[in-house]
């Protein structure tokens, strides 16, 4: 399955960096991203996008986990010549990891 099938995302960005939230839409399902979705896995669906560290933050009481992608924007904001330099899209492009039940 895909994480869309159980989650929603929101993303943005400071800098070269981006900042994913992945919340799961139904609370059950929130164990389930906490073992699928690592912050190993998160770098691998980012291979060639993100050249800097992946690190993840669990939030239980909200059903969510954070992810702060480093070297992700090629230099970010005005600097870049990415299409998406502020990393708006990242979080619909995490939401396409498929991960296993």
């Amino acid at each position: 399955m895909r994480l869309i099938d159980i989650a929603h995302a929101k993303s943005g960005d400071k800098g070269d960096s981006v900042n994913i939230g992945l919340i799961a839409r139904d609370r059950s399902n929130y164990p389930l991203m906490v073992r699928e979705v690592t912050a190993e896995r998160v770098a691998q669906h980012f291979e060639g996008v993100c050249l800097g560290t992946v690190e993840r933050y669990e939030l239980p009481n909200l059903g969510a986990l954070n992810f702060i992608l480093t070297a992700a924007l090629g230099g970010g904001g005005t600097t870049s010549l990415r299409v998406d330099a502020q990393g708006k899209a990242m979080g619909e492009a995490l939401l396409f990891m498929e991960i296993g039940v």
